[in-house]
Order: C-alpha cells, then structure tokens, then sequence
C-alpha cells in the first residue's frame, strides 16, 4: 500500500511539472495555423527539435524580380553589395533586355519577356518564370526577394540551416495579419500570405508540390483566378490547396515597414532589410556606427553603409565617409 502512494504521489509530481513548462512554453512560441515555432530573437525554429540541416550557400537560388526601370538604380545598390556575396547564386527576373546588366552580372539576368507594370498580370507573371527557373536546378531552396531588398547572405545561410529541406517549409513575414480572401473557381476561400517586399523562402519538397498551379504559366492562370497578386497567390497555393503553414520570421523586413524604428544594432543579425528611399529607410551614421557611413546623396537606400556595417574590411568601405 505504501508502494502504491509513493508511485501516485510520484504521478502526480510530473503532471504538475508537465503543466508547469507548457504553460511557460505557450507563453514564448508563436501559433502559426496547427504547428507552433519558436519566435525571434533569431530563428522560427520547429519544436521537434533544435537540429541543424548542413546548407551551404550554392544550396540557395536566389531570385531577384525588377524592371528595366529600375536597373541603374535599385539593382546599382544590390550589385555593388550583396551580389558579390553570392553572384553565382542570384538571378535577376525583369522584363527587357540589358547588355551592361548582362555584363555587370556575368548574364545573370532573364528577360521574362512580362509587362512593366506593376499589375497583376505582369507581377505574376515574373514570379512565374521566377518558380521556373528554380525547377531547372536541383537546389535545396528557393528564395524570391524583391528590388529594394538588402539580403545578408550569411545570416540566410544559417536561418535556412536551421530548416529541413526535405520537409514542407514556406517561410517569410506578413505584412496582413488577418486571413485574406478571394473567389477561387466561383469558391469562396481564405489563405495566409508572406510578404513578397520582405522575402519569401520555400523548400524544394514544397516547391515540388506547388507544381500542378505553377509551372510552365499555371502560375499565371491561377494567379488570374484568384484575382489577386503573385504573393497572395504563392500564399493561396501554399495555405490553402496544399495545407502548409506559413512559418513566421521577424528576420525578414520590407519596405511596408517603418525602417527608422529597427534597432541598428540589430543589423547584422537580420536576413533582409529593404529600402524606400528617401523617405523611408534604415538609420545608419556614425552615432550609430563606428564603421564607414556614406552621405545620403551617393546611399539614399542606406545598403552601401549597412554593407560596410556588416562586411567593414571591403576596400569600397575605406574610401568615403559621412560628413
């Protein structure tokens, strides 16, 4: 009888202790849908587990979506930065022909042969091509950024080294954070979405799976469906037809963002950052930095002084400074 009091008494003890730590665990992880992940300070991590999945950076296919209007300003900042950090592994989608762009990038960049406009239409159609290209390879990732962005290539290394590959993962930020809705084949439906402005990473398993909507212009067509644009439609796809959670970061920031609030502190450990130049970007200057900062007339975006705050020993990062 005394055996059976101490084995109750001993139950009891670690249902305590078990309610104990999920009551603190809720208190400190993020629901997404039906899969829980640990929040920032640097990776949404799986709960099942803090496993690291060997990724190097010729693992990633980076996908940069512009215009022509935009090649000898927003994609000046992104060549003269973080380009050279992973040349090999990025491509720019846009809409014409370059020869000098062809040149500066050692022909890493493809004409969609899509409009210029930022419509549905064309906008859905690049991140078609863009979903294309990334079925030609045998990578392990694909991550679509936009013209703004400023991506920290070594810090999306080891956030993605983080992540199974293998496994279903739709990464990136919401800029809406109620479920949006659209009319799908006369069917009413609701979906989460990842911000394209900020960066969306997607594994090769899920990618592969997206295929029957995307593939060959049926990203388009679905896009055209849904009636709404590329990343609510990657979204719709993603959340809705294919049942995958959209796993959260607050590593990733788009231009949709008040960018003078980010802590510059914190600069060199975020994945993206991005831009809307002049108004709206990132503080960086020598109170805030003892690194190279430039004068706002030749970095309005601010990438050229958050690179030498990241990268300070470049030659470019010892020739100017702010006044």
């Amino acid at each position: 009888m005394q055996n059976q009091h101490t084995f109750f008494g001993f139950v009891i003890f670690m249902l305590v202790l078990t309610i104990i730590y999920y009551s603190h665990l809720e208190q400190h992880v993020e629901h997404v849908g039906t899969k829980m992940f640990y929040p920032h300070p640097y990776v949404s991590r799986h709960i099942r587990g803090n496993r690291s999945y060997a990724l190097r950076v010729e693992d990633i296919f980076i996908t940069v979506k512009t215009s022509k209007l935009f090649h000898t300003t927003r994609l000046t900042f992104i060549i003269n930065t973080w380009f050279n950090q992973a040349k090999d592994q990025i491509f720019f989608v846009t809409d014409d022909d370059d020869i000098d762009l062809h040149l500066k990038t050692n022909g890493h960049v493809v004409n969609s042969h899509c409009g210029n406009t930022h419509e549905l239409q064309d906008l859905s159609c690049k991140t078609g091509k863009e979903y294309d290209l990334f079925m030609t390879t045998n990578k392990k990732w694909w991550c679509h950024f936009d013209d703004d962005n400023y991506v920290n290539i070594n810090a999306l290394v080891k956030f993605l080294g983080t992540f199974n590959w293998q496994e279903d993962f739709y990464i990136g930020r919401r800029s809406v954070t109620r479920k949006f809705g659209g009319v799908f084949h006369k069917k009413y439906v609701k979906f989460i979405f990842a911000t394209g402005g900020a960066g969306v990473c997607i594994s090769s398993a899920l990618a592969k799976k997206m295929s029957p909507w995307c593939k060959n212009g049926e990203f388009l067509k679905t896009s055209k469906h849904l009636k709404h644009n590329d990343d609510c439609t990657l979204g719709f796809i993603i959340t809705n037809l294919l049942k995958v959670d959209l796993t959260l970061t607050k590593l990733f920031h788009s231009h949709l963002e008040t960018l003078d609030t980010l802590n510059p502190a914190s600069f060199s450990t975020q994945v993206t950052l991005a831009h809307g130049a002049p108004d709206n970007v990132i503080i960086i200057n020598n109170n805030t930095t003892n690194t190279t900062v430039f004068n706002t007339d030749l970095d309005p975006s601010r990438f050229y002084s958050l690179h030498c705050l990241i990268f300070p020993g470049l030659p470019m990062c010892k020739i100017s400074s702010e006044n």
